[in-house]
């Protein structure tokens, strides 16, 4: 080998520092960059999902919970209802006069429509504690989870 062919060879290779070598590693290093916050947004989503999962799962059984409190409630209420009328129909068996019967039926009334009032107002505390109780855990847990993506 002469040396013009060994200048020509030396020549002809390209240098480490060369724009299609470079254009390699800076592919390769955008790559790996991007499959690292690939990985992380997972990590996070793979969280998020679980922890979205398990705040479902508590806020069914609480509204099932409720639901079962308000039904239980609405029993006990029917079964006080239904004896204040076995009462007072019971007391209406014995009415002498029609003055009688009208100053019972009034004061049943009367009674039987601030028991009502009084039940109707029960109900609604407590399904509004149900929806609560159901609603807010839903509420913070999703907000938390928006908060890990901003």
């Amino acid at each position: 080998m002469t040396n013009a062919t060994h200048a020509t060879e030396t020549t002809s290779t390209r240098p480490a520092g060369s724009p299609k070598r470079d254009a390699t590693q800076a592919f390769r290093a955008t790559a790996e960059n991007s499959s690292a916050q690939a990985k992380e947004v997972f990590e996070k989503m793979s969280t998020a999902t679980t922890e979205a999962a398990t705040l479902i799962k508590n806020s069914y059984s609480t509204a099932v919970k409720g639901a079962q409190d308000y039904n239980n409630k609405v029993i006990e209420f029917a079964q006080a209802n239904t004896e204040a009328a076995f009462n007072f129909a019971q007391k209406l068996s014995g009415v002498k006069s029609p003055s009688d019967f009208i100053e019972w039926s009034t004061e049943h009334s009367r009674k039987q429509f601030t028991a009502l009032t009084e039940q109707t107002k029960e109900l609604a505390a407590l399904a509004q504690k149900v929806t609560l109780a159901t609603t807010e855990p839903l509420k913070t847990g999703v907000t938390k989870a928006f908060g890990q993506f901003a």
